[in-house]
């Protein structure tokens, strides 16, 4: 089953049940700020999350969408490619 989730992550809205409400409302989340550009984050996105995590949950998961963002923006801009590809 974690494979499973892990392999339909991109498309975790198509994936019916298979996310639980608290990564669904994670995932969503995750889009929101990682798209904040776009979606300026709204306000209803913001108490969406909310509802299934307390503030410090919010905070915590933000902090961890940004380390994930700037990772993923230092990789691409410096052209390092990842290790899984390297080993094949």
């Amino acid at each position: 089953m974690k494979i499973e989730k892990l392999a339909l992550v991109q498309a975790w809205r198509e994936a019916g049940n298979l996310f639980d409400e608290q990564e669904q409302a994670a995932l969503a989340w995750a889009e929101s700020v990682t798209l904040v550009a776009q979606t300026g984050v709204p306000d209803t996105a913001y108490e969406a999350a909310r509802a299934v995590f307390d503030e410090r949950e919010v905070v915590d998961l933000t902090i961890a969408i940004g380390l994930m963002n700037t990772y993923n923006r230092m990789a691409i801009s410096f052209r390092n490619t990842p290790q899984a590809v390297m080993d094949q």
